[in-house]
């Protein structure tokens, strides 16, 4: 009798073995903090960097995962999150990994942006490429028009740019005020494949999921401060109306007069800065 109990308890000992190799099993009673089935190689929410997190919400249909300190794409092939190195201001605009693209805080308060906060000129030229095109010849088989009061404006429908600017248009043409948005609205250009003007990096006009608007009564940093390098003390202007930056930040885009080197007729479809 002893000898089947003994061999009950081994053959029990066993099942337990296996299913212990197979991961670990969530106890369906536990905190919701811990209902995260985590295998290995692959970090717990907690550990995943808050940028890594930003990007993998943002653009879903590029980006599956962080592992390893690198992104996981879609496609299967990984690309290194932060490559380690200690970049001088310059250098996170020109030779930014994903990581350095967060080195900067998008502050949504309305009052002047503080020295050197540019979140958002930051791009990751490898990770940009991979999902808007590698050439202009391969964005532009992207490129959809997207009607803007009276114009037709092409954008991007990758990661959904088009339907956001769409929705963009939409929400201006509601608002009760919209005959004294009217100024600001006209097109200065979308989509135009080029390097930055004094820079060695791509614009986010490449992309094609940009848009200037409102030259006219616009405020760009060096016009208002010319001569001035990049890491100078400049002065702030802007004639914008904070209620249709707002507009734009519902649908994802980020302002260029919220950066410390201001352009406020900049429109950038960029989500990731606006994900809870």
């Amino acid at each position: 009798m002893k000898k089947y109990i003994f061999a009950a308890l081994i053959l029990c000992g066993c099942i337990n073995i296996q299913c212990d190799a197979r991961g670990p099993k969530v106890d369906s009673s536990a905190d919701s903090t811990s209902t995260e089935r985590v295998g290995e190689g692959t970090p717990a929410a907690n550990d995943i960097p808050d940028g890594a997190r930003r990007l993998m919400a943002a653009y879903p249909d590029f980006i599956s995962g962080y592992a390893d300190g690198q992104l996981v794409m879609t496609d299967g092939t990984k690309m290194v999150y932060d490559d380690g190195r200690e970049k001088s201001f310059e250098q996170k605009l020109d030779e930014a990994d994903p990581e350095d693209m967060f080195a900067f805080t998008y502050d949504r308060s309305d009052k002047e942006p503080e020295y050197l906060q540019d979140a958002g000129r930051s791009r990751c030229e490898p990770l940009f490429k991979k999902m808007y095109g590698n050439s202009e010849s391969q964005v532009r088989t992207h490129l959809i028009k997207v009607p803007w009061f009276g114009e037709q404006v092409l954008f991007t429908d990758v990661n959904g740019a088009a339907d956001s600017l769409r929705a963009v248009a939409a929400d201006i043409a509601a608002q009760p005020n919209f005959a004294q948005l009217k100024q600001y609205l006209k097109s200065s250009g979308t989509f135009y494949w080029r390097k930055v003007r004094g820079a060695n990096r791509q614009s986010a006009h490449s992309y094609g999921m940009t848009i200037d608007i409102g030259v006219n009564v616009s405020d760009y940093w060096l016009w208002k401060n010319p001569g001035k390098k990049e890491t100078d003390r400049i002065i702030y202007a802007n004639r914008f109306p904070h209620e249709l930056v707002h507009i734009f930040e519902r649908h994802g885009f980020i302002w260029g007069g919220r950066w410390y080197h201001y352009d406020t007729m900049h429109f950038e479809y960029r989500p990731e800065f606006l994900v809870p």
